[in-house]
């Protein structure tokens, strides 16, 4: 058994593919009518074959609220690895993304927390 795809919560499917992949750079795999939303994946522009991340709708009562309940407690949803932190977050900040931590080493890891725009909150690390 192997993880093909993981999803995350938005509360806007086109404003998330959006931001997920001119502002982070990931790359739309499938982008497919799904009833009254859209089945969206994307991968890594480095590793087109791996796992999927889907854009999910927070349009069920109970995603929403979960949604909500860990943006307002501050934790992120998923976690995003990055080679060089300092460069991701300069070039983050630049593109306008809000971050609500710096890069800040934590042991052998530096992790920073960025704002998606689309009620989430994500952690990128370095290891």
């Amino acid at each position: 058994m192997k993880i093909i795809i993981t999803s995350i919560f938005v509360q806007d499917q086109d404003k998330a593919l959006e931001f997920y992949t001119k502002t982070l750079g990931f790359v739309k795999k499938h982008d497919v009518p799904s009833g009254a939303y859209r089945w969206i994946t994307l991968v890594s522009p480095d590793e087109e074959g791996s796992i999927e991340l889907l854009l999910e709708p927070n349009e069920h009562p109970a995603a929403k609220e979960y949604q909500e309940k860990l943006f307002a407690d501050g934790i992120p949803v998923t976690m995003f690895g990055v080679t060089d932190i300092d460069k991701e977050y300069e070039r983050l900040v630049e593109k306008g993304v809000k971050f609500t931590m710096k890069p800040t080493k934590m042991g052998e890891i530096t992790i920073a927390v960025f704002d998606d725009t689309c009620g989430n909150l994500i952690q990128i690390i370095q290891q």
